[in-house]
């Protein structure tokens, strides 16, 4: 197979490298499907790939005393096991298909052989792990300080950020365990965005029809991490 063309890629780290950073990964990229709820990191074992999401997206969860809870999501701005960049072989958390797509899958030891041959290609992972870590911190700060609503307005947001079009999968019990609340919980939370036209939810879908009025609802919950990114990594 004849390796990947970077005036092909979706994912945003890869079209955004440099042409020599790029080739250094190319031979080594390897176009997979990504099945709803694929385990793509276990936490506490070694990372064995990381996968530079092209759709769909993926969340990054630790378990609470009701169950997983969401921390962070990647999607095709972004590429799983981030920890690798760092120096780590591994991380307490575990990475899953949230929404089925497709990526580009390198092995672990490929990269860290890339990385320590380009540091500029290891810069861009560094930036793209700060990122990362102020979108964690910013689900942590929305979980703590703001309503079910508003937070269920930043989920939203970020889910339309990394889909085409406006409307994406997802499920009660699925929205339950990313906002880390009960069903009930979700039902109302769904049933306020509805009201105000902010969405339109039917089973197992969600439609933005307000974008707007979302980024107004979730207020602070919402930006911050975008801002960032969008500082480190351009665009």
């Amino acid at each position: 197979m004849s390796p990947i063309q970077q005036n092909t890629v979706r994912n945003r780290i890869l079209s955004g490298l440099s042409p020599d950073d790029f080739a250094s990964l190319a031979p080594h990229l390897e176009p997979v499907a990504l099945e709803l709820r694929q385990v793509m990191a276990e936490p506490n074992k070694p990372i064995e790939h990381l996968y530079f999401m092209e759709a769909g997206f993926s969340s990054l969860t630790t378990n609470g005393h009701g169950g997983k809870i969401e921390i962070g999501m990647i999607g095709r701005e972004g590429v799983t096991g981030v920890p690798v960049a760092l120096g780590a072989d591994r991380m307490p958390f575990e990475c899953f298909i949230q929404l089925a797509g497709s990526g580009l899958r390198i092995a672990t030891h490929h990269i860290e052989e890339a990385i320590a041959e380009r540091p500029s290609l290891h810069l861009t992972l560094l930036r793209y792990a700060q990122a990362l870590n102020v979108q964690t911190s910013a689900t942590a700060f929305a979980n703590a300080e703001h309503t079910v609503e508003m937070r269920l307005a930043r989920w939203v947001l970020m889910c339309h950020d990394r889909v085409d079009g406006d409307e994406f999968t997802i499920t009660h019990d699925f929205l339950s365990m990313m906002l880390g609340v009960r069903r009930a919980g979700v039902t109302t939370a769904l049933h306020v965005l509805e009201g105000h036209g902010l969405i339109r939810s039917k089973r197992g879908s969600i439609t933005v029809l307000n974008r707007q009025g979302l980024e107004e609802l979730a207020d602070d919950a919402y930006g911050l991490p975008e801002a960032e990114y969008a500082r480190l990594m351009g665009g």
